[in-house]
């Protein structure tokens, strides 16, 4: 671990927080501005969901490899650099001229956004110990869960003021305000980094994840043959099938095992994974369970509000929780979760939707960066990049893996039972804590 002043160490922290704010607009900003970017840019419009989709699968593809990356360079420069490419690109797509060269630059993005996320946790890791996490992880939290809840409302605010470019600009110009907080800032680099590197393992790991973020995206969508995303899960099988072995020959494999060996490691990852999967089943659910009731505007607000503020609020004070009560904490939440999708399946007037909307809030705001802080407090210092590298690939693939059972089924059966696919996951999270994570006094 590197020996900072507490100046030093606070700007890391302002870096790393400052970027993580552009991550939630970068997202429901993009998917906000499709329908507007395919009328005004010329273009096939089957690219319009490429916009997001091809930044998402990059961004899941690219994490480990940035994040082993960032453990072995310089990681404040490596940082910086992401920050630069997420700043230039959202200045360039503002002036994309057609809808294929907006994806294109949306995939350099999500590259660069990989960087910020890889560099931004190799930075914390390496300056603050094990103890401090819990607390860095909660302003984390803080700055994530407020972006996810006021995300789609900036967006909308900055098309009204100056049209869909402006959804790319700002929050580039966001990124290039965290790469100059590093300015001055110590280089972090580990003495006597490994020079040898599983690159190969690296790669299939990317494909196989972009893959399957890709099809499941892809089957959330409509008009697109079946064949699309039935040929990107063939992909990633085989590939997956190609890493196995290429790992098991491998002599530090790219995959970071040690870590997944950790069984506290592991289940705060399906934790934290379910618990975003509740919040976007809910953001897709609830207002078709509104609009089904026959809510009015006002009452609909107060439903999603319910629903994200409380992420803008509780993770300080979650992380207060967490110092003693994290296992309790967490099991709770996940209980309470699958409570709330529960009762969805027996009423859906107005009063169960608030309820149900306030219990998943509640529940997202006191364990925002709860299950980050219990995890990565058993990456090493030197290592830091990776360990959150793979643990936000396993959140990822969980919470789009949740996001297309439950549209599947809603498909089938009605918006009530695709709630109910976000609470069984968020069941049997509870049962894997309660099972893998030991009790501490």
């Amino acid at each position: 671990m590197f020996t900072l002043s507490r100046r030093h160490r606070r700007r890391v922290l302002w870096a790393a927080l400052v970027s993580d704010a552009v991550f939630p607009l970068a997202i429901t900003g993009a998917t906000a501005v499709v329908p507007d970017v395919t009328r005004h840019l010329p273009g096939p419009t089957a690219l319009g969901p490429w916009i997001v989709l091809a930044y998402n699968g990059i961004f899941a593809a690219a994490l480990l490899l940035a994040g082993t990356m960032a453990d072995r360079t310089a990681r404040t420069r490596f940082f910086a650099l992401g920050n630069l490419v997420v700043a230039a690109t959202g200045v360039a797509s503002a002036f994309a001229p057609d809808l294929l060269s907006l994806v294109a630059l949306r995939t350099v993005a999500g590259f660069g956004a990989a960087m910020c996320a890889a560099g931004a946790s190799s930075m914390v890791l390496a300056v603050y110990p094990p103890e401090d996490r819990r607390r860095v992880y909660g302003y984390i939290g803080a700055v994530m869960g407020g972006g996810l809840a006021m995300g789609p409302l900036v967006a909308q605010g900055l098309m009204a003021l100056g049209g869909w470019p402006l959804v790319f600009v700002v929050p580039g110009a966001v990124a290039a305000l965290a790469a100059l907080t590093t300015l001055g800032l110590p280089g972090l680099r580990t003495p006597h980094a490994r020079g040898d590197y599983d690159l190969a393992g690296a790669v299939l790991f990317g494909v196989t994840i972009s893959a399957v973020v890709t099809a499941l995206g892809l089957g959330l969508g409509s008009g697109i043959p079946w064949w699309v995303p039935g040929l990107l899960l063939f992909l990633a099988l085989t590939t997956a099938l190609l890493l196995v072995r290429v790992e098991r020959r491998a002599e530090h494999p790219a995959i970071p095992l040690d870590l997944l060996r950790i069984p506290a490691y592991r289940a705060y990852a399906v934790a934290t994974g379910a618990f975003m999967g509740l919040l976007v089943v809910g953001l897709a659910v609830l207002p078709q369970l509104g609009a089904a009731e026959r809510v009015g505007p006002g009452e609909a607000a107060l439903i999603l509000s319910l629903l994200t503020v409380p992420s803008t609020l509780l993770p300080l004070i979650a992380s207060r929780l967490a110092r003693r009560w994290a296992r309790r904490l967490v099991t709770g939440a996940l209980l309470a979760g699958a409570a709330a999708s529960a009762l969805l399946l027996f009423t859906t007037h107005l009063a169960a939707l608030l309820i149900a909307a306030a219990v998943a809030g509640a529940v997202l705001g006191l364990t925002e960066g709860v299950p980050d802080g219990q995890a990565l407090k058993h990456v090493p210092s030197d290592r830091g990049g990776a360990g959150a590298a793979l643990f936000n690939t396993a959140r990822i693939s969980l919470e789009t893996l949740t996001l297309a059972a439950a549209t599947g089924v809603m498909a089938a059966t009605g918006p009530s039972a695709g709630m109910a696919v976000a609470g069984v996951v968020c069941l049997t999270a509870a049962a894997i804590v309660l099972r893998l994570v030991p009790r501490t006094r």
